[in-house]
């Protein structure tokens, strides 16, 4: 689809995406509490409109139900407004999103791909990833599988997910590694120690998870809203979401108020805008459950932050403790 959105190159792959995509996790409906599917079918329209090219999902977000949201979707869009669609597989859990096993045999992968074909509804993914390393079969084992799947063409384009510097250079060794996808934020910032530079170098193309840290970042979330997360709601038991971690990142999102009032925009847009900032980084994964949160993000699509705020933020997560990595871009 056209956009007149600022793009990147992804690496190598000859894609151009926009700065920040759609993130479906939650549209998957069992991990972050109650989800509308009417809503997500909403938000990723809203989205399409205001220019943003891509999207991204798993098989295992809601155990398929997110890819077969996104597929409703793609079937109602003329040609030229789908977005490029990338998923990953890997992973299988219950149907309450617990108890994960990390699977990578061959015959599996392949399953899988097929099944995630059969919900999006189309006939080639331009980009799949392995969510995790495996625990049932080597790297070399399933990123074969990968670039088999890719010479075949099940698939445009293959990259890994949560896979640490020492696993990529394994795989690029058989075969290049496309994309990356980390997780990266200003309270998760080891990415930017070793992972960021040696894909810079090898020319693969990052897109980050969670660079809002799964909604402490937005400038809306409270204590009072962390300790009423629904059940299913995976948050409960994260330590960012508890205790001093969580008054840490709260305060850091509270200074970031001046700068992005400073620029006219959302307190998301700059927790956004600081992880492009980064060299190596192309985009960015941002959850949308509707169209509102949409409007509460999409000013980082084009925000550039400049040095004095940079700064700012550096000293704002040396002054409050919050996470771990460097704080500064390079």
């Amino acid at each position: 689809m056209k956009t007149d959105l600022p793009t990147r190159p992804l690496g190598k792959t000859g894609l151009e995406i926009t700065r920040v995509g759609i993130g479906a996790w939650a549209m998957g409906g069992n991990m972050w509490g109650p989800q509308d599917d009417t809503e997500s079918d909403a938000a990723i329209r809203h989205a399409i409109d205001l220019g943003i090219n891509w999207i991204d999902t798993a098989a295992v977000y809601g155990n398929g139900h997110s890819e077969e949201v996104i597929g409703q979707t793609l079937k109602k869009l003329p040609a030229d407004k789908r977005p490029l669609v990338f998923t990953k597989g890997g992973i299988v859990r219950d149907s309450e999103g617990k108890n994960p096993r990390r699977l990578g045999e061959r015959n599996h992968l392949r399953g899988e791909l097929e099944n995630s074909l059969k919900r999006l509804g189309v006939e080639t993914i331009d980009l799949y990833q392995m969510h995790w390393p495996s625990d049932d079969v080597a790297l070399e084992d399933y990123w074969g599988t990968l670039l088999a799947l890719k010479a075949e063409g099940k698939v445009r384009h293959v990259g890994l997910s949560n896979h640490n510097v020492e696993q990529l250079a394994r795989a690029e060794a058989m075969g290049h590694v496309e994309t990356l996808q980390p997780p990266f934020s200003m309270i998760k910032r080891q990415t930017a120690a070793e992972i960021l530079p040696w894909c810079h170098q090898h020319g693969t193309g990052v897109i980050c998870y969670s660079p809002m840290q799964a909604g402490l970042l937005t400038g809306t979330f409270t204590a009072e809203r962390a300790a009423n997360l629904t059940e299913n709601d995976w948050r409960r038991e994260s330590p960012e979401f508890q205790g001093d971690a969580l008054k840490a990142n709260l305060a850091l999102a509270d200074s970031l108020k001046p700068i992005a009032q400073k620029h006219g925009t959302s307190v998301s847009s700059v927790a956004l805008a600081w992880v492009l900032a980064w060299p190596g980084l192309t985009g960015a994964i941002v959850g949308a459950r509707s169209p509102a949160q949409v409007d509460g993000w999409i000013d980082a699509a084009r925000l550039e932050l400049d040095a004095d705020d940079l700064a700012m933020i550096a000293q704002a997560i040396e002054r409050n403790g919050a996470g771990a990595g460097p704080s500064r871009p390079a």
